[in-house]
């Protein structure tokens, strides 16, 4: 219920700027939005199911958690369910064509807080239309993510 109530409101705040930040198109021939954001990004690969390396720049995809690799969930952390192979697999495969990003911010681990695109689509909204991550909506500044792709986040 929160997070209808938030979605209300961040389109009636600023759905029109939402979606004037990015480029948003519906694919007629599948079920999923095509997305591009304003900066290209080059040389990506995944590391795990919600971070990936551009050069030297780490990114954290906005609004979602995916399962930790092993060894990497530490003791009293509450850690998201599944898969960690799966979850990188289907974030690699997500990762084709250009890719583009829409910079957030920066976290506590210096990683680039952002929104990243392909030819599949935002790929946090990728990850959880193949239910490969959770959404955390505190995680989602500007509750960009749910604004993208709400029928993955709801």
């Amino acid at each position: 219920m929160m997070i209808i109530a938030a979605l209300v409101a961040a389109g009636a705040v600023g759905g029109a700027a939402g979606v004037a930040s990015h480029f948003l198109e519906r694919d007629a021939t599948a079920s999923h939005v095509a997305v591009a954001y304003a900066d290209p990004i080059y040389g990506c690969s995944a590391t795990d199911g919600d971070t990936i390396r551009c050069g030297d720049e780490r990114i954290r995809l906005l609004g979602i958690d995916a399962p930790e690799l092993p060894g990497h969930c530490r003791v009293g952390r509450d850690c998201a369910p599944g898969d960690p192979h799966a979850s990188t697999n289907n974030l690699k495969a997500a990762m084709s064509g250009s890719l583009t990003i829409k910079r957030i911010g920066e976290d506590h681990y210096g990683r680039t807080l952002a929104l990243v695109a392909g030819s599949k689509g935002d790929l946090s909204c990728w990850q959880l239309s193949h239910d490969q991550v959770i959404y955390k909506a505190d995680w989602d500044d500007g509750l960009n993510v749910a604004r993208t792709c709400p029928s993955d986040v709801l």
